[in-house]
């Protein structure tokens, strides 16, 4: 049995875990996934770790951590501070030592490919897509909805302005897992940070910004599978 520590992104809560957390405890696994302190307008990166790390508590045993988009710049920080077997970065920002996550944006070139990716598909320059397309247009609908009527949360811009507290990345088995159809975090521009950042190109499957609602058993399985590898 392991232990999957789910770390969800920038303004929204840990309901979206729903779906694949019920998917690995259904193969035997236990779920830790907590509430960051998005909305506390003191809370940073290290205070996000720590929720994280509190709500591990005593469990020994495998633990696989899972850190979704924004979460990205908080899993590393808990695999470095606890005995972690895995690290998965799921459709998640790669942070570098010194950086903030307000930089990260202009610094992996992000707007430049995003741009490229939405004209693509025919979104005008400046235009405002909401929640619905952007991020969970692969998602059931009732599951988007919920999500994007009872699961938004105010984000503290805490945590963007200081650099990411790390001087390396952790020595933990990383796997980068991303959705091919984002529009969010767009798949060419994906497959360049990963392989800039980490060194290696990344997995893909199907799915929206939040495969864990749209694809939960196709992700456990992926899941179940990186950890099998190890």
């Amino acid at each position: 049995m392991a232990t999957y520590v789910l770390i969800h992104a920038a303004a929204v809560d840990a309901w979206y875990w729903g779906p694949l957390a019920a998917e690995l405890r259904e193969r035997g696994h236990e779920v830790v996934a907590p509430d960051l302190p998005c909305e506390d307008e003191s809370a940073g990166l290290a205070e996000y770790a720590d929720a994280v790390v509190a709500a591990i508590g005593e469990r020994t045993g495998q633990l696989v951590v899972v850190a979704h988009s924004f979460g990205g710049f908080t899993g590393p920080l808990v695999c470095g501070r606890l005995p972690v077997d895995l690290l998965v970065m799921l459709q998640a920002q790669v942070p570098a030592p010194g950086e903030s996550p307000g930089a990260w944006w202009e610094n992996t070139g992000y707007w430049a490919d995003r741009r490229q990716a939405d004209a693509a598909r025919g979104v005008a320059e400046g235009a405002e897509e909401d929640v619905r397309s952007l991020v969970v247009h692969d998602t059931p609908a009732a599951l988007a909805e919920e999500f994007i009527a009872e699961h938004q949360r105010q984000q503290s811009p805490a945590p963007f302005g200081k650099p990411w507290p790390s001087a390396a990345w952790p020595q933990v088995p990383t796997r980068f897992l991303m959705s091919s159809d984002d529009r969010f975090f767009p798949a060419a521009f994906l497959r360049r940070h990963v392989e800039e950042r980490l060194g290696f190109r990344p997995d893909e499957m199907p799915g929206d910004h939040c495969p864990m609602l749209g694809h939960p058993k196709e992700l456990a399985e992926r899941l179940e599978a990186y950890r099998a590898a190890l």
